[in-house]
């Protein structure tokens, strides 16, 4: 195999969806063409015509978020009309499969240099909408209903493990907000925002860091949250990733070629998976990702230095942690918070995972290896390792 690297990654600010967000008079197309824009801005080395192709996911396909996203937020976005583009969907994983999509093609030798990214304005186009499951899905018991609510499968990894108590998710969604604004004190995000212009019933204004964050957070404002899924279920609001707006791109490329053009590898790609589970306990499906990735890099869950779990529930995380022996606490662990705070625009969020660890491998070069992780709607996993090129092994293993 070719020598892969993730050259750069930039995002959006994330935003509430809904008519009280931000980006409610933003077109989700835009969003994905100030991204693009944006990354394209921080790498004025890269001939735009060798660009070989453009992937970007989005979960829900409509309107403004649909029209072969990778091929028209290319042309919008200033690339020549050359530049081929598509458009994928694997719900959450959407961009995490085009990254990883990209990256076997330039592995394989058959692309130079890609773009990998999401999309999601959940305000305008709700999971779901418009769209008909086959009634035999569900009437042949094929999966139960539930497993169409998402909320449902977190409730039931619940159910299914006892020791996933409501107290350890509420610490984890706590934590989370913590992390996140102790990393936005720190000045850890913005670097790899991309400001974005934005229009409501006010007047014009510009959006600059994630909206939905709660930094005021305490374990007894969760304990007192509604449970939403389920009557006297465990679920709530402060353990569940909140609905968001946003998009994210990324910059892949041959180790060969970025050298010959100059670009700086942020992270080396080692491999990945996905796997499938049963869609009414979604949130394991990154435990058989991560396991097929391990084994296929020929490393162990210890080699890993560096975790980002997308964090859709904070039970999800947990389940994963617990399976892999990771105690709740671990400081490997979403350093910077997650989803929880962060927010969550499905298709987009997996180059997000890939944007942190690409920072945290800057700040960190005593860790070799990392790895971002997520589960997938109707019981999937997906899975990425990535290798650190600041590694000093003086300072680590």
């Amino acid at each position: 195999m070719r020598e892969v690297v993730f050259v750069d990654g930039v995002r959006t600010p994330f935003g509430r969806a809904g008519e009280k967000g931000m980006y409610w008079g933003t077109r989700a197309d835009d969003l994905a063409v100030k991204a693009l824009q944006g990354l394209l801005e921080r790498n004025p080395a890269l001939p735009l015509d060798r660009v070989d192709d453009v992937g970007i996911a989005a979960t829900t396909q409509q309107g403004d978020q649909g029209l072969t996203l990778g091929r028209s937020v290319a042309i919008l976005a200033g690339l020549p009309l050359s530049v081929p583009g598509y458009a994928l969907d694997r719900m959450c994983a959407g961009a995490m499969t085009t990254a990883a999509m990209m990256g076997g093609a330039i592995g394989a030798g058959q692309y130079d240099i890609a773009i990998a990214g999401g999309v999601e304005h959940m305000g305008r186009h709700p999971l779901g909408i418009g769209a008909d499951p086959n009634p035999r899905f569900v009437a042949e018991k094929m999966v139960s209903a539930e497993a169409l609510n998402m909320g449902l499968t977190a409730e039931r990894l619940h159910d299914r493990f006892p020791e996933l108590t409501k107290e350890r998710a509420d610490r984890f969604g706590m934590l989370s907000q913590h992390k996140a604004q102790a990393a936005y004190d720190r000045g850890d995000f913005q670097p790899d925002l991309i400001p974005v212009a934005t229009r409501n019933a006010d007047g014009w204004g510009l959006a600059t860091e994630d909206e939905g964050r709660r930094p005021q957070t305490t374990m007894e404002g969760l304990a007192a949250l509604k449970t939403p899924f389920r009557p006297h279920g465990r679920v709530t609001a402060g353990t569940a990733s909140p609905l968001t707006d946003g998009a994210t791109m990324s910059l892949l490329a041959g180790g060969d070629t970025a050298r010959e053009l100059g670009l700086q590898a942020k992270m080396r790609m080692i491999g990945f998976a996905f796997a499938g589970v049963e869609p009414e306990v979604m949130g394991l499906g990154p435990v058989p990702s991560t396991e097929k990735a391990l084994k296929r890099a020929g490393l162990s869950i210890e080699d890993i230095g560096l975790f980002e779990l997308n964090e859709a529930f904070a039970v999800q995380v947990l389940s994963f942690m617990d399976a892999f022996g990771i105690a709740d606490d671990d400081a490997r662990v979403n350093p910077w918070g997650g989803a929880i705070a962060l927010g969550h625009p499905l298709a987009a969020s997996g180059v997000r995972l890939m944007i942190q660890l690409a920072r945290q491998f800057e700040q960190r070069p005593d860790v070799r290896y990392g790895l971002t992780a997520m589960c997938v709607g109707l019981g999937q996993g997906g899975t990425m390792i990535w290798e650190n090129p600041h590694f000093d092994g003086k300072k680590g293993k």
